[in-house]
């Protein structure tokens, strides 16, 4: 048996969307993928060091790491009227160069805070420990990701959405990309194509089957959440357009690319469609 290593976060919609594999409903014949589950900053800092076979990372961080991983069409987490939070203390007035906690350097939701806020002084954190760094006072505002921006403190109040400064910086009618999967340039291209499609497949039999996959992670103690949260928060990040991305989710991210490009955080302006798997060599090498 073959082992690739899959990383993702340990948010409920990255499990979900992985454990169609881990309880055994798909599989390859001789593959043996093997999780592992870290924050998302932690991946992202991995994916700088060419570290896992497939991984999950933020799509602030792709143009970072293009030479080592192609960008997979599966698994993905975009907003559509909503997304992560930039939240404050109730009544809280922020200065323009308020200190604010991120969940990582590498995240979208920090590239495009940099980008609206330039003069905040920005820390980073777990994103578990960022509703108690406001609440504490140790910091003016935190941005919430994952699970947090359904349920935190009614001592804190939504100064922004990422939503709102995505729709600002965007113009244009798109969903706000977030999250995806990289795998390793080193791996054959036949077995990328392989391992894409049966990621998707995983993804694809999770939604199905998501009512009876949801009961066997919450009670397996598998997810942070309760049941009817773990609904909702599926039905934002890991639905049908979860499965494989569409016209509109490569615009977005093409437009990410230029923000950032635009911006000076990037030393190129990249088209998505140009780092994903070449999926029509299967084709070719059949026909």
């Amino acid at each position: 048996m073959k082992n690739v290593t899959v990383a993702h976060s340990p948010d409920a919609d990255d499990i979900f969307m992985y454990y169609a594999i881990k309880f055994g409903w798909v599989n390859l014949k001789n593959i043996s993928f093997n999780n592992i589950a870290l924050d998302i900053e932690t991946l992202n800092q991995k994916a700088l060091q060419n570290i896992h076979d497939i991984t999950a990372i933020s799509f602030g961080l792709y143009p970072k790491i293009r030479d080592e991983y192609a960008l997979l069409r599966t698994a993905v987490s975009f907003g559509e009227g909503y997304g992560p939070k930039v939240v404050k203390q109730k009544d809280k007035k922020l200065k323009r160069n308020f200190k604010v906690a991120l969940s990582g350097e590498h995240t979208t939701n920090a590239l495009l805070f940099k980008i609206a806020y330039p003069d905040a002084r920005i820390t980073y954190k777990n994103f578990l420990e960022i509703e108690n760094a406001v609440l504490a006072g140790e910091v003016d505002a935190g941005v919430l990701i994952h699970e947090s921006i359904l349920d935190f403190s009614d001592k804190l109040e939504v100064e922004r959405e990422l939503w709102d400064i995505w729709k600002d910086l965007c113009k244009d009618d798109l969903p706000l990309p977030l999250g995806g999967m990289g795998i390793r340039r080193s791996i054959p291209l036949n077995q990328a194509i392989d391992y894409e499609a049966i990621l998707t497949k995983a993804v694809e039999v999770a939604h199905k089957h998501q009512g009876i996959l949801s009961k066997m992670l919450l009670s397996r103690n598998l997810i942070r959440v309760d049941g009817p949260t773990l609904e909702k928060y599926l039905g934002l990040y890991a639905n049908d357009k979860s499965i494989t991305m569409n016209d509109k989710q490569y615009d977005a991210i093409d437009k990410l690319f230029e923000l950032g490009y635009n911006n000076g955080f990037y030393d190129a302006k990249l088209k998505v469609r140009d780092f994903l798997i070449p999926t029509e060599y299967e084709e070719l090498r059949n026909s």
